[in-house]
């Protein structure tokens, strides 16, 4: 018996199609969206003056990771959420959503670490105060780091995993040669490996990279500023640890400070092969003393708009550090375009 579908029932079908097209279509968008880098190069300064790349914020939720220390630089670790003044844009906030001191957060970690020539004469004491540092910081019950090798092109050689003699194994093999790529290991490790990296029970992480090189980027097909949009997309605090022991900061060491400060991390400069085990001390210890405040701003409605962030303990004699400031970026409505 044959069946004829009504005018109806054709236009009906139709009309769904077209519908879950349209759908489907405006998820994509939005997707590309949300992973496009910002247009244009949004700068601020670091304490020297030079421009720094700084993150653009889609939403009207702001979270800042900060450190507190006392005048010899000890972390200062108990302190509360009233004896903090936030400022974004000069103005408090209009909501705190969230304050916590994050001592003790599972950590997700990535040790990028230069297999150049360009540091080949001191890579052995580098493998082994790097295999002492995740010794110290990896907690195998509730953290995990990988390890990626680096010269003109990257290389995992170990994946996430809290067993520590895995990590040390993923350290030794790494062999020096050829150039450097930065910006593409970097790159690499954020949106690969730490992007979507999150706890069984969704627990809030730390996620952090710490990068040992000379930041004398000569091979990357990434610029410094995808590497750092990515970082800040992931949520990634970069801690750097250069390996120039000239005694004069040059043009690899800016680099490393750049990458350091857009993320909310620190750049170290250990002149002496034995001060990189102080160097990754210190990067330990910060990783277990960090604050996080989560807040919504008011009067976040102009895009491009360069918010400055501030944050001050009422105890003057603590020093607060943390990003700078953000870049507001209104999305995009339909019909309109970038």
């Amino acid at each position: 018996m044959m069946t004829v579908t009504s005018p109806v029932r054709i236009w009906v079908v139709l009309a769904a199609l077209v519908a879950a097209s349209s759908m489907a279509l405006g998820q994509q968008t939005s997707t590309t969206a949300s992973n496009a880098l910002p247009p244009g190069t949004a700068l601020a300064s670091t304490d020297d003056g030079h421009p720094i790349p700084v993150f653009r914020m889609n939403s009207d939720e702001v979270n800042v990771i900060f450190t507190v220390t006392d005048k010899h630089h000890h972390f200062i670790k108990n302190l509360r959420q009233d004896q903090f003044t936030f400022l974004d844009n000069n103005m408090p906030p209009r909501q705190i959503l969230n304050f916590e001191a994050e001592t003790n957060m599972p950590l997700r970690v990535g040790l990028l670490i230069d297999a150049s020539n360009s540091i080949r004469d001191r890579f052995r004491f580098e493998q082994q105060a790097a295999a002492q540092f995740l010794r110290q910081i990896v907690r195998p019950q509730t953290d995990k780091a990988f390890v990626l090798a680096f010269d003109d092109v990257d290389k995992l050689t170990q994946d996430f995993t809290g067993n520590l003699d895995k990590l040390t194994h993923g350290i030794n093999a790494i062999r020096p040669g050829g150039g450097t790529a930065v910006w593409d290991a970097v790159y690499y490790a954020c949106k690969a490996k730490l992007l979507h990296e999150h706890t069984a029970d969704n627990k809030t992480l730390r996620k952090a990279l710490v990068v040992v090189s000379d930041g004398a980027d000569n091979q990357s097909r990434v610029s410094r500023r995808k590497a750092i949009d990515m970082a800040q997309h992931a949520g990634v605090i970069i801690y750097a640890i250069s390996t120039n022991l000239s005694n004069i900061q040059d043009r690899g060491d800016y680099n490393l400070k750049v990458l350091a400060e857009a993320t909310g991390g620190r750049a170290f400069y250990p002149y002496k092969l034995h001060d990189l085990t102080n160097a990754f001390r210190s990067i330990g210890e910060e990783l277990r003393s960090q604050y996080a405040v989560s807040y919504k701003p008011q009067q976040v409605d102009t895009a491009g708009e360069y918010r400055p962030i501030k944050i001050t303990a009422d105890n003057k004699k603590y020093r607060v550090r943390s990003k700078k400031g953000y870049y507001v970026q209104k999305e995009l409505q339909p019909g309109t375009s970038d």
